[in-house]
């Protein structure tokens, strides 16, 4: 029981050590890369050649989109 409490307060203890270095940085959270939006990709799928579930959703919505409907008018 004693080697779960030292590891548990080392954690802690660590994640308290995190905590202060990040309050203190006053920093905005970001990933390692800063983002996708940091590159220049606007969306999370910027594939050439995409999957085949992607196409049909596309496509799908592609029809529905220029598709008149009694709604549509």
């Amino acid at each position: 029981m004693s080697v779960f409490i030292l590891t548990f307060g080392f954690f802690i203890a660590m994640f308290l050590a995190m905590a202060i270095g990040y309050i203190v940085q006053q920093k905005t959270l970001a990933g390692s890369c800063g983002g996708l939006g940091s590159v220049g990709i606007e969306k999370a799928c910027n594939c050439d050649n995409p999957c085949e579930k992607r196409q049909e959703r596309e496509r799908q919505a592609a029809l529905n989109e220029n598709s008149i409907d009694v709604k549509n008018i």
